[in-house]
């Protein structure tokens, strides 16, 4: 008996455990649903958040923004004044370098509208409108180049500034600017109440203007690079603003014009869709170039700033250097003239280390260090010092200052030798010729002086005799007379 009850107390105990476990399990699973269940929640909260955040597609007013945009697209009377009166007043600011002046200009300009033009008539397949646009806005560009055109050809004082220079070379920070103000002046037009102060600061970021004026400043001085480079940073404003309004329309879904005309429906839908991927296909080919030039040229400096900082003109060498960006391949060049020689074995070395940088894969490094080239430089800085010099003589002393010019000149050539070429061809036809050396002696007898040309010469002994070294050192002096066409030389042997 006493062994039956110790079983039944073990099965209980048992029993006991396995509750007790299921009721833990069963805890456990009702936390973990809590926590998801409060996760979910939160996520909820989160998305609630951000929708009430960032969501503005209830407060538009999709009627009076077609209507606005289309409004601001007209170009005739007082628009094409204040067009003019903007280039005018834009065109002063870039002269003057007055940046103040040059936002005074934007803001009063009037190119916005044909842009916006443009984004929407792709958007909603309004043909009409996008006819409107393309003219108004070529209308606009031409007015534009004109009027700078004349105010830099005819305006006496026109020089390149900070603010002109700055409009000749787009990069990736343009294209953005260009995208996200486009954005923010499409979000700032569709609102309820449009937000006059956006639409202000869009004018001033994008900077339409400034580019259409630096290319007139191109065209009246026959600058090519900086109309084409300022034509192209215009053309990146305009694409990327049309691009950013047609997308946002999408985003907010403004509805499509509908024609009576099945058949003109389905073509004026064609041709947006078609002008939309050709909108398309050069802002991404422009952002992916731009970006590529942008990569080169930090990389570039990088290069610069990590490989050349120990060399001992390096602060001289960086601010000259000049990097040249292309396709086909890129170029960064260093210019060293009047410094010391950076030798071979280090530009080797640092050239090797360019291809640690990926965007300088087809750059070709040059140092431009010449010792010709650095010879004609001091020969002509010499001539500066002599003009300068003679202008300060009486013309007695200009006389006599260039006729001892001209002895000492004459003098100078008459005993100048081809010596690299007289050592080649003497080393060809003399085997044994082991040195070479050459100098003026001048001697005298008191009454007059002259300058014998002198030739010291070391042979092989090993292989010649003294005679044959007697003979070849006589036919040597016979041959560098003809060869030099001198009368008088003296040859002697230093063995």
């Amino acid at each position: 008996m006493e062994e039956n009850k110790f079983n039944f107390s073990e099965e209980e105990a048992g029993k006991n455990e396995d509750a007790e476990m299921a009721k833990r399990m069963k805890a456990v699973e009702d936390s973990k649903k809590a926590v998801r269940e409060d996760a979910k929640g939160l996520f909820q909260n989160i998305k609630l958040f951000l929708n009430e955040l960032l969501d503005f597609r209830d407060d538009t007013d999709r009627d009076e923004t077609i209507e606005s945009i289309k409004k601001d697209i007209s170009f005739k009377g007082a628009t094409a004044w204040i067009l003019v009166c903007s280039i005018f007043v834009a065109s002063v600011g870039l002269n003057a370098n007055s940046t103040a002046v040059v936002i005074g200009a934007m803001l009063i300009s009037p190119l916005m509208g044909p842009i916006l033009g443009l984004g929407l008539s792709v958007a909603v397949n309004d043909i009409d409108t996008l006819r409107k646009s393309l003219i108004n806005l070529a209308t606009m560009i031409g007015l534009s180049l004109l009027t700078a055109f004349l105010f830099f050809w005819l305006f006496p004082l026109s020089e390149d500034t900070s603010e002109l220079l700055g409009r000749v070379k787009p990069d990736i920070r343009d294209v953005l600017i260009a995208f996200f103000g486009g954005a923010a002046l499409i979000i700032a037009k569709t609102k309820k109440g449009t937000i006059a102060s956006a639409i202000f600061g869009v004018a001033i970021a994008t900077a339409l203007m400034p580019p259409l004026c630096t290319a007139g400043y191109g065209l009246a001085k026959a600058n090519w690079p900086y109309f084409f480079g300022a034509m192209y940073l215009f053309v990146i404003n305009t694409i990327f603003i049309a691009l950013a309004t047609f997308l946002i329309l999408k985003t907010l879904r403004f509805p499509m014009i509908k024609y009576a005309n099945s058949a003109k429906r389905k073509r004026i839908s064609r041709i947006a869709s078609i002008l939309a991927v050709v909108v398309m296909i050069p802002a991404v080919w422009t952002f992916i170039k731009v970006l590529k030039e942008s990569n080169f040229h930090v990389e570039a400096r990088r290069y610069v700033d990590n490989e050349l900082s120990g060399l001992k003109d390096f602060e001289y060498i960086k601010k000259n250097a000049v990097f040249k960006y292309s396709d086909t391949g890129s170029t960064i060049e260093f210019n060293t003239y009047g410094l010391s020689e950076v030798p071979q074995s280090t530009i080797d070395v640092i050239k090797h280390k360019k291809d640690a940088y990926p965007n300088l894969a087809n750059t070709k490094v040059i140092f431009n260090q010449s010792i010709t080239e650095q010879y004609d430089n001091m020969k002509y800085m010499e001539q500066i010092r002599y003009r300068d010099s003679i202008d300060l003589m009486s013309q007695t002393q200009k006389i006599t200052f260039l006729e001892n010019r001209l002895r000492a000149l004459s003098a100078l050539e008459k005993n100048t030798i081809p010596f690299n070429d007289v050592v080649e061809e003497a080393k060809i036809n003399y085997e044994d010729l082991t040195a070479f050396s050459y100098a003026s002696r001048i001697t005298t007898n008191f009454k007059t002086s002259d300058t014998i040309p002198e030739f010291l010469v070391a042979w092989n002994k090993e292989k010649l005799e003294n005679e044959d070294l007697a003979k070849e050192q006589k036919k040597l002096e016979r041959w560098l007379k003809v060869k030099l066409k001198l009368d008088t030389l003296v040859v002697k042997s230093i063995n």
